[in-house]
């Protein structure tokens, strides 16, 4: 005879079933400040799809039953297929059917890639890592007008809304995606020590033909339709174009040697190849394939700080969520006055994250103004440095506020554990913190920076004294092109006043003042819920409160 023990209480609901757009304010404040004539109805369908139980379960399923590589068939012959969960072709669909691959592609619509910014924001809300194909479709897409011939065929499908998985010839696929593959074993980022070697092939429709021989340490999503890889040619480092499948049907010279045991992004395959004598065409120049990686690499970098400002506010949502709902000490969590404290300083980094990717997101609308193009230059590298680097301690800092709870995974069903794991990769992929300061310094040179800077921060002049003294030392320290050794520092600081004055133009005063006088005044310590007494966390909760 069974007695029941217990009586299950105080556990909070699941954060399931909320249209992801409708209760993000930071982000709606964000738009209409960048784009003020965009049309919200697509980002509220995506909101709710991406919010609602059914998806969440496809990212949960899509993690737990991780992607299984098969180097040949049954009989022996070598295939190179990763087989995913149906539940990855699921989001797969979905991130396509909403073009978040191809939209600013199109031409369509005032503000492009704002738009495919928000909708990248929210759907990493869903589930981020198989949004790694997604992101190097996206970058890759204009690179491939260095060779026109190859952009004439493959960009209608590059940027179709259609989802086909299978691994086929282009001309039979309605849609199909493409990645990237630089790195190798011996150089890292340092992809001028690259040794996979082209030799000359010939000459078709598509240009100048080659032979790839070498390997790729990382090579991330496998199974795309093609790659834009890097090898040493005559010329030097070049960039090719490489499809998995022939015309002819045979599957290309690519070998999957294995698939990379992460610590996160576990829905998404990375893998290491090599190339056997596999057939590829070259893109741009002879000895240009630097310039041009750095050109695609731009882009998946404004994807990294896009995904991890929405990774920030998932974890905040999920912190809210819970701590609203479960009591302690007589009264609920939300309402402890040091719980206040974490929530509201999360708070103020998560709207500040958003509305820095947000803003650079709208300098690749305007590419034909001098001033952005010049501001997406030099925001790229700054953006994912700081929003990522301060994303792994604001993940901890969430879970916390779950306690237990938030260290469990329980088959999947703690998407807190997956946000925590996930959040180093996006610092680590396409660059690590010092390869974007580095890249800061180069882009210094590019042109009168110090001058593009203060246009952007003259329209919050005034707003906090602590900005207007970190801005008023920025012009000295960019044209005295700092040294690499402060090269971090010049990023964070450069980030920072950024922040403060898009704050200052788009969220209520209670946000900009917390954020000028904790981040810029010092009235902070070294660690999350340390804002000074007086600060108004009653409004800097409710605005982001995920309802």
């Amino acid at each position: 005879m069974r007695t029941a023990t217990h009586e299950v209480f105080n556990q909070p609901e699941p954060l399931v079933d909320l249209n992801l757009f409708d209760i993000n304010q930071p982000l709606q404040d964000a738009l209409k400040f960048n784009a003020p004539t965009l049309e919200a109805s697509s980002l509220r369908a995506l909101g709710a799809l991406a919010g609602s139980a059914e998806m969440q379960n496809h990212a949960r399923l899509a993690n737990i039953h991780v992607p299984k590589l098969h180097t040949h068939d049954p009989r022996g012959h070598r295939i190179d297929e990763v087989e995913f969960h149906p539940s990855y072709h699921a989001l797969m669909a979905a991130a396509t059917s909403a073009g978040l691959h191809g939209t600013p592609w199109h031409g369509d619509g005032a503000a492009p890639h704002v738009l495919r910014a928000a909708s990248f924001m929210l759907f990493t809300e869903l589930e981020p890592s198989i949004l790694c194909p997604i992101s190097m479709t996206y970058a890759v897409t204009p690179a491939l007008r260095d060779n026109a011939a190859i952009h004439a065929d493959w960009a209608p499908r590059l940027t179709s809304r259609a989802y086909d998985p299978r691994l086929v010839f282009f001309k039979n696929k309605p849609g199909v995606t493409m990645g990237m593959g630089m790195t190798e074993k011996q150089g890292g980022s340092d992809v001028r020590a690259n040794t996979t070697q082209a030799v000359p092939d010939g000459h078709d429709d598509w240009g100048e033909r080659y032979r790839l021989t070498g390997h790729k340490w990382f090579f991330s999503a496998p199974m795309c339709d093609a790659f834009l890889v890097l090898a040493q040619a005559e010329g030097g480092l070049t960039c090719f174009f490489l499809p998995r499948v022939l015309a002819d049907g045979r599957r290309n010279g690519l070998r999957i040697q294995r698939l990379k045991d992460k610590l996160g992004n576990r829905a998404n395959a990375s893998s290491e190849v090599e190339f056997a004598a596999a057939t590829a065409w070259r893109v741009g120049e002879p000895g240009r394939g630097v310039p041009q990686i750095l050109e695609m690499g731009t882009r998946t970098r404004l994807d990294c700080a896009l995904g991890t400002s929405a990774l920030m506010r998932q974890a905040l949502s999920i912190a809210l969520h819970h701590t609203r709902q479960r009591k302690a000490f007589g009264k609920p969590l939300i309402e402890q006055p040091l719980m206040r404290n974490v929530l509201a300083d999360l708070a103020l980094e998560s709207e500040a994250a958003t509305a820095l990717a947000m803003r650079l997101a709208r300098a690749f609308d305007r590419q034909q103004d001098a001033h952005e193009r010049l501001l997406a230059r030099v925001l790229t590298p700054v953006a994912k440095f700081w929003i990522c680097k301060r994303a792994s301690h604001f993940a901890a800092e969430a879970m916390e506020c779950l306690g237990g709870s938030g260290y469990i995974e329980e088959d999947g069903h703690g998407v807190m554990a997956r946000i925590h794991r996930e959040m180093p990769v996006n610092s680590i992929w396409e660059g690590s913190g010092n390869i974007m300061a580095l890249d800061l310094l180069r882009a210094l040179r590019k042109g009168d920076v110090a001058s593009a800077l203060q246009v952007e921060l003259a329209p919050a002049r005034g707003a906090h004294p602590a900005l207007d003294r970190l801005a008023a030392t920025l012009p000295e320290r960019i044209d005295q092109l700092a040294t690499e050794f402060e090269a971090r520092r010049l990023a964070q600081d450069v980030a920072l006043a950024l922040q403060g004055a898009l704050l200052a133009q788009t969220a209520p005063a209670a946000v900009t003042t917390a954020f000028c006088a904790s981040r810029l005044g010092g009235a902070w310590g070294h660690t999350f819920g340390t804002l000074a007494a007086g600060v108004d966390t009653d409004s800097l909760i409710a605005r982001a409160m995920p309802w």
